[in-house]
């Protein structure tokens, strides 16, 4: 796409683009040209399928409580597509010194082509030098599974089941795994298991009929996990992990469930063995380390960790299309296609 241009949701399932313009940056400012913008299929599908609840209610932000009263939150036509964008610096505005066009910037700015941010803004998160600039895809997403990893109070010799093997799931493993823990990744897809089994997970299950609960009881000499990760979203999925953690043990919940959540049994598992179940969501860190982290060092740290090769990616990119393809990429995704993991749209 010749002219710089930002993807717009008209309503669910109907993208489209429209122009945008790319002013000189003003003093202590600088302008960002996108290389490559990663799609999400969790958050950024729930806008796209118009299922996210602020796309029907309204968030108040003071009360953090979601009401019914006024228009919603994110009402058509949705410009905020779009968390897991990379670019470089192409020009610098007056007083900006210590920044040089070329050098490469990880953010959120949505699928655009173009972006005008603070040099403030920029100088927190340029990308290493001689980096690969698609590590800055996880950048964000990574900081989602790193956030849950902290919430799992991860132990080293812990024995952690991770249900779901997308791509945040497949980032929870790698962190898991080198944070000392046993890793059994769970997920219906054998693709998937065999991925995280190539990039470090001990064990992979499928969850059967009746979940994945009773051979992680049996992994564990009958113990149970000592903490399980919920990463898909899935209500089967959380289920079971509620039923393979060990007693007095902890769930996070990390996936982003729409509507109401069938099938939980709480009378069961979840009240005889006093299960502790969190919820990991980036919109905060984990109160007790509060006062360490935050989320851009949990940004930085999902890209350095990269960039040190403690945590292995790019594998995770399956699928890239050209900008102006965005809408077929985002359909492709939709629907569930075969082996597709990280989408992600190219800008050069």
């Amino acid at each position: 796409m010749s002219e710089p241009a930002a993807l717009v949701l008209l309503e669910p399932r109907r993208l489209a683009f429209e122009p945008i313009e790319t002013p000189a940056p003003g003093e202590g400012e600088v302008l960002i040209r996108t290389l490559h913008s990663g799609i999400s299929a969790g958050t950024e599908l729930t806008q796209y399928r118009g299922t996210s609840p602020f796309m029907h209610r309204q968030w108040d932000e003071a009360r953090r409580l979601f009401v019914e009263a006024g228009a919603p939150s994110w009402p058509y036509p949705v410009r905020n597509l779009g968390y897991e964008e990379v670019g470089e610096i192409v020009e610098a505005g007056r007083g900006v010194r210590d920044l040089r066009p070329g050098q490469r910037v990880y953010g959120t700015w949505n699928h655009r082509t173009h972006h005008l941010a603070t040099a403030d803004y920029a100088r927190e998160r340029l990308l290493p030098e001689g980096a690969d600039p698609r590590i800055g895809l996880f950048s964000h997403i990574g900081a989602v599974a790193l956030n849950g990893v902290h919430d799992a109070q991860l132990r080293i010799g812990d024995t952690v089941a991770v249900f779901g093997l997308g791509v945040p799931g497949q980032i929870v493993a790698q962190a898991a795994r080198r944070s000392g823990a046993k890793v059994i990744a769970v997920d219906p897809d054998p693709e998937r298991r065999d991925l995280a089994l190539r990039l470090g997970a001990h064990t992979a299950l499928a969850p059967g009929a009746g979940g994945a609960a009773e051979a992680i009881k049996a992994e564990t000499g009958g113990r149970g996990a000592d903490a399980c990760i919920e990463v898909s979203g899935a209500p089967a999925a959380l289920s079971d992990a509620i039923r393979a953690v060990a007693y007095s043990a902890r769930v996070v919940a990390m996936g982003f469930f729409q509507g109401e959540v069938p099938g939980l049994r709480l009378g069961e598992e979840y009240h005889h063995n006093r299960v502790q179940l969190v919820c990991s969501q980036i919109s905060g860190v984990a109160p007790e380390a509060s006062y360490r982290w935050s989320k851009p060092r949990l940004w930085r740290t999902a890209v350095a960790l990269q960039h040190e090769g403690l945590l292995d990616l790019l594998p995770l990119i399956t699928h890239a299309a050209p900008f102006a393809e965005a809408p077929a990429l985002f359909a492709r995704l939709d629907s569930g296609e075969p082996g597709m993991m990280q989408a992600m749209l190219d800008f050069e």
